[in-house]
């Protein structure tokens, strides 16, 4: 595949991801959760996306903060959407968390702005799986941020990407 024919593939996925509608119809079907706890794309770039969880109600802890398992879905749909990207461009690559290790610094609460810079790393660890056929893993840092720009958390999220063989895509 062409890398212009791979660039206008990622600029596609970020339209789509961008435009509200659809990424509400694909987090209702694919990311429910997601869907229920309100979770938004701010920004995505091929280097960079930022995603945001607000406390309101259903994002709740019992002290009145935001619930760490929003956070996480939070953090992990910040690198999830690089590597979703970067897979656009290309032959089918399977993609897996396979590790997590998170730090909270301080209470969540309001707005919380989670970003992972890692689209390079991704870009160059699954057109390496695809170039070689074995399986690559990246740890994807995604940073939680509120309204003051304080850190709230940090999220080190690891991905196994492994390109997928002529069989495998026939059975799919």
């Amino acid at each position: 595949m062409s890398s212009s024919s791979a660039a206008a593939r990622q600029e596609k996925f970020r339209r789509d991801i961008r435009t509200p509608l659809k990424l509400r119809l694909f987090m209702l079907r694919r990311l429910p959760m997601a869907y229920l706890a309100g979770l938004r794309v701010a920004a995505l770039t091929s280097g960079q996306a930022t995603v945001t969880v607000r406390y309101h109600y259903l994002t709740q802890n019992p002290f009145r903060s935001i619930y760490f398992a929003c956070l996480s879905m939070a953090a992990e749909m910040a690198s999830g959407l690089l590597a979703m990207m970067h897979v656009q461009s290309g032959s089918p690559v399977s993609m897996l968390v396979v590790g997590l290790e998170a730090e909270f610094h301080k209470k969540a609460v309001g707005l919380i702005r989670f970003t992972s810079e890692d689209g390079a790393t991704i870009g160059q660890a699954i057109a390496e799986s695809r170039a070689s056929g074995e399986g690559r893993t990246v740890v994807c840092t995604s940073t939680g941020l509120d309204e003051a720009n304080d850190v709230v958390a940090t999220f080190r999220i690891t991905w196994s990407f492994r390109a997928k063989k002529q069989a495998e895509k026939r059975r799919e």
